[in-house]
This record gives structure tokens, C-alpha cells and sequence, in this order.
């Protein structure tokens, strides 16, 4: 345990953590709602620092993320924990889990490193369950990533306060941020969590520089309402701008929505037509394998410049600065196409 960052001190032993906004205020011996902070005589602590349940190495499309550093190879690692309570998480089994109840290794910040560099892969991703309350380990190993030449990503559910937010984002090449509906009654029900607070921090992500793409998972009967889902479109328009890639995913069963149906590729396709006729530039059809709502289009004269199939780019029609090779006009992808080999295959 090492005392936790962004609290304050209430009095008889209790305290406030002040880092998303749950703003959870704790007697002796209490964890907040995330399960892996707590307070200990008088402080703030965490559970996770340096605990480590998933190393791997992805491809950079699967965190997803299309238009950055197209088919880099980056290393991923998760804890336990989360601060949502998802009933339909893919990774419930770490993300709904306690310090102790899963297998864990204590990786120091300077391993983390060591590891991008042993294996040539300079590309970090926070990822699998929630990093923002992982926040401790997660801005020292960052620091140190950047340090040494790296580039730092975020998956997240964006639930996080804006000041210790403000301080993250200085660490922080790129963000996955999923939007889990467009709705705060949704977000009460099933989630446990605040949309406002989500949509503020994207902002934030976005005013600061980071790149950001969002998800968007569509599960039948939740959040699948086409005008909800327009809503969301529009503010992402407006707010991120026409070339802020979204994601479009399909919803499979797990955790305690097992029984429940998977996405319609219809529906999935309807919506990646609204989503473009909207005016969004980058929209993506997810977790459908060979879709060809998973290319890139040109912008300007509406030809496929990146064809995936899964997390694999088999098709590249883009120039060395990113412009269309059919008009010539430029395309929103941050680096360049990644040709080098690492030393480890994905994982």
C-alpha cells in the first residue's frame, strides 16, 4: 500500500477521495466504490500500485484506436478494479475484482519500461479494465515512458475529475474513451457512473491534445435508440469535431447480460450510416470482423485509403504525410503507418 493522491482529510479518521466523481467519503478500514482505494488511519491509500494482472502486446487497433500510429505494436497492461459496474463487461473478471482474488505480479514503473524497450515496442497502453483508478502507478510509469521516448495510451470510461485529470492528460498521447450511452437515466441504472462528467473529460482529453477516439457499444435494448444514439453523434460533432474518429461496436454476451443478444449487424450498419450522414469524417463498425465499416475513407472524394480486416491493415492508400492517393487530400492520422518489426509476436 502507498498513500493515494487527490483526497482530503474529514476528521475522525474518515476521509474524501477527490479522484472521480463519486467523490466517496470513508470510514477506517473502507474502500470506495472502485474496491481499490481505501482508507487506512487517517489516509488515502491504494491497493493496486504496481499490481499488474495483464502484460501483452496488441496491435494498436485493438484498444481501438484507427488513427494513430496505424499498426503499431503497444504494449498493454491492466490491474483490477473500476469505478463503473457494467453488467455487461468483457473483462468483469479483473475489473470487477478486488486486490486478492485474481493472479497479480508487482511490476515496478521501471520494468514497464524496461519491457518497451527489450521488446522495441515504444508505445504504452493503460487498458482492459479502468486505468484512472490505477491514477498513482499509472502517472509514474507514464512519466517515465515519455521519458525514455514512448507514447502513452488511455482505454477509459473518462470517469475522473477535471483537476487530477488536468495532470494526467501531461502524460498521455492518446485516449479510447468509452461513451456507454447517451442517456444519464442509462448511465444511473446500469452503470453506476455520471455521462456529464464522461463528456467533460473527453473535452478536456481533446482541448489538451490528446488524441481521442470513442466507443460507442451498442447493446440491444440499453442503449440502441436511434435517437439516442443521433444525440450522441451530434455532440460528438460538435464538441470533438468532424475528424474525432467513433467507434461503433457490437455488443456480445457476457457477465450478467450472458443471455441477452448480441448487436444486429443491421443495426450496427445503420448507425455507421447516420453517423456519416451526420457529418462525422471517421466512423467504424466494431467487433465484426471483415466489415467494410472498419476501412477509412477519404473525407473528400469518399475512397477506402485503409482497409483492416479484424486488427490487421491488408490495404494502405495513404502518401508519407497521410493524403489520399486517389485526390490528394489530407487525411486526420496522427504518425505514420508502423512497418517495423518488434521482437515479440501479438499476443
Amino acid at each position: 500500500m502507498r498513500e493515494a493522491l487527490w483526497y482530503e482529510r474529514l476528521g475522525d479518521g474518515r476521509v474524501r477521495c477527490l479522484l472521480c466523481p463519486w467523490r466517496c467519503i470513508l470510514e477506517p478500514g473502507q474502500a470506495g466504490v472502485c474496491g481499490v482505494r481505501k482508507c487506512e488511519d487517517g489516509r488515502l491509500v491504494t491497493l493496486i500500485y504496481g499490481l499488474v494482472t495483464s502484460v501483452a502486446i496488441d496491435p494498436i487497433e485493438k484498444k481501438p484506436l484507427f488513427h494513430f500510429y496505424p499498426g503499431a505494436p503497444i504494449l498493454s497492461i491492466s490491474t483490477v478494479g473500476c469505478n463503473f459496474k457494467c453488467p455487461w463487461c468483457q473483462n468483469w473478471h479483473i475489473s470487477q475484482a478486488k486486490p486478492g482474488e485474481v493472479a497479480a505480479d508487482y511490476i515496478e514503473p521501471e520494468r514497464i519500461v524496461a519491457l518497451m524497450k527489450e521488446y522495441e515496442v515504444p508505445f504504452l497502453a493503460f487498458t482492459y479494465n479502468e486505468p484512472i483508478i490505477w491514477y498513482e502507478y499509472v502517472i509514474d510509469t507514464a512519466r517515465l515512458a515519455k521519458k525514455s521516448g514512448g507514447k502513452v495510451v488511455l482505454v477509459t470510461n473518462g470517469h475522473i475529475n477535471p483537476a487530477p485529470l488536468e495532470e494526467l492528460v501531461k502524460y498521455v498521447d492518446a485516449a479510447n474513451v468509452d461513451v456507454k450511452a447517451f442517456s444519464q437515466a442509462t448511465y444511473a441504472k446500469y452503470i453506476h457512473g455520471k455521462l456529464d462528467a464522461v463528456l467533460e473529460a473527453i473535452k478536456i482529453m481533446k482541448d489538451r491534445g490528446v488524441h481521442v477516439e470513442t466507443t460507442y457499444l451498442v447493446i440491444p435494448g440499453i442503449n440502441d435508440g436511434e435517437e439516442e444514439f443521433r444525440k450522441m453523434v451530434r455532440w460528438h460533432l460538435e464538441e470533438l469535431g468532424p475528424d474525432t474518429p467513433l467507434h461503433i461496436s457490437r455488443f456480445y454476451p457476457a457477465y450478467k447480460f450472458a443471455d441477452r443478444p448480441s448487436t444486429p449487424v443491421e443495426k450496427l450498419a445503420r448507425f455507421w450510416e447516420l453517423a456519416r450522414g451526420e457529418g462525422l469524417h471517421y466512423v467504424y463498425v466494431g467487433n465484426v470482423p471483415g466489415h467494410s465499416g472498419a476501412y477509412t475513407y477519404c473525407p473528400s472524394c469518399g475512397k477506402p485509403v485503409i482497409k483492416r480486416m479484424g486488427f490487421e491493415i491488408f490495404e494502405w492508400n495513404l502518401t508519407e504525410d497521410n493524403r489520399c492517393r486517389f485526390c490528394g487530400a489530407s487525411v486526420a492520422v496522427v504518425g505514420h503507418r508502423w512497418r517495423a518489426r518488434t521482437r515479440w509476436p501479438f499476443l
